[in-house]
C-alpha cells in the first residue's frame, strides 16, 4: 500500500470557517507532521479522516478503505489520540483494559499492561488522579494496545514536559520501525516534528500550503536578513513573507540556494518550521 491516508479535495463548510480543497497523503511507513495555527483546520481534517464528521466534498481513504461519516472500515486498524478523550474519570487503567477488551476484537491485554509498566502507570488509580503526562501516556497505551497499523494523533504531546515528550517520541519512532506502520501527528510543538517527522503538511486558513519532506524544508526555506533599502531588490529572491524592525528586515524565501548564489555575503539562516508558520500567518503570501 503506497499511502496509509489519502485525502483528495476535502471540503467542509461551517458558518465562519471552511476547509477548501484539502489534499495530502500519509505515505506508508512514515511520520507526517500536520501543522497550522489555531483554527487552521487541523482538527476538522482529522475528524473527517476518522469518519467523525461528514465532509461536504472530496474523498478520503484510510489504509486503502474509503471513509464515510460514522463508518470507516479501517477503524479497527487505526489508533487515535485526540485532545479530548472518553475515559470515565473514575476508571482505573485495569478497568479501561477490561472495557476495551469488549470493544476491540484485537485488544491485547498483555501488551497494554506492558505499556503501563513501561510508563510507570499505576493500574488501580482512578484516571481523574493522574497527572496530565500520565493521562497522555495512558491514552497512547490504549491506542497502541489493539495493534493498529496507523496512529492519528491530535496534539498528543501538547502541554507535556520535555522528558515525557521525549519518551513518547521514542515510542512513535519504535512504532514505525515496522514498515507497514504510519503516523499522522498534529502538533503545535514544531521542535518535536523536526526530530521525528518524515514529511510536513502545512494548513493555513483551511487550505493546504504545502506537503514536503522535512529535509527539503531545511534546504529550500531560509530567513534572509538585510537592510530595509536592500529588501526589495534581492536578486532572485522568492519572498513568502517579511518581518521589519527599525534597523533591518527579515525575509522568508523558499529558494534559498538560488538566493545564496545570487547575493554573496547576504546573511541567511535556515528557517525552522516555526519561522515558516509565523511568516505565513502574519502576512505571508
Amino acid at each position: 500500500m503506497e499511502n496509509a491516508i489519502a485525502v483528495h479535495g476535502l471540503t467542509k463548510h461551517y458558518k465562519d470557517f471552511s476547509l477548501q480543497d484539502v489534499s495530502f497523503t500519509v505515505p506508508s511507513g512514515s511520520i507526517v507532521g500536520f501543522i497550522g495555527e489555531n483554527g487552521a483546520g487541523k482538527t476538522t481534517t482529522i475528524k473527517a479522516i476518522l469518519g467523525a464528521i461528514r465532509a461536504d466534498g472530496g474523498e478520503i481513504t484510510v489504509l486503502g478503505q474509503p471513509v464515510a461519516h460514522g463508518c470507516s472500515p479501517a477503524n479497527t486498524r487505526v489508533g487515535a489520540v485526540l485532545e479530548s478523550n472518553f475515559f470515565s474519570p473514575v476508571f482505573t487503567a485495569r478497568e479501561i483494559s477490561a472495557v476495551m477488551s469488549q470493544l476491540c476484537r484485537n485488544w491485547d491485554d498483555t501488551l497494554f499492561h506492558s505499556y503501563c509498566s513501561r510508563f510507570g502507570l499505576p493500574e488501580n488509580k482512578p484516571y481523574k488522579n493522574f497527572s496530565k503526562g500520565m493521562r497522555v501516556k495512558l491514552t497512547i497505551a490504549t491506542a497502541l494496545s489493539h495493534r493498529p497499523e496507523l496512529l492519528v494523533l491530535d496534539e498528543a504531546t501538547s502541554g507535556l514536559d520535555p522528558v515525557v515528550r521525549s519518551e513518547i517520541l521514542d515510542l512513535f519512532q519504535e512504532f514505525i520501525l515496522e514498515e507497514e506502520h504510519s503516523i499522522l501527528l498534529s502538533s503545535h510543538i514544531t521542535s518535536d516534528l523536526e526530530k521525528v517527522a518524515d514529511y510536513i503538511v502545512f494548513i493555513h486558513e483551511g487550505r493546504i500550503i504545502f506537503q514536503l519532506p522535512r529535509d527539503e524544508l531545511a534546504e529550500r526555506f531560509a530567513v534572509a536578513k538585510c537592510a530595509v533599502s536592500q529588501s526589495d531588490s534581492l536578486a532572485g529572491a522568492h519572498v513568502l513573507g517579511r518581518r521589519e524592525s527599525r534597523f533591518d528586515v527579515e525575509l522568508l524565501v523558499d529558494n534559498a540556494p538560488q538566493v545564496r548564489r545570487e547575493n554573496p555575503g547576504l546573511l541567511m539562516e535556515p528557517a525552522t518550521i516555526d519561522d515558516i508558520m509565523t511568516f505565513y500567518v502574519k502576512g505571508g503570501k
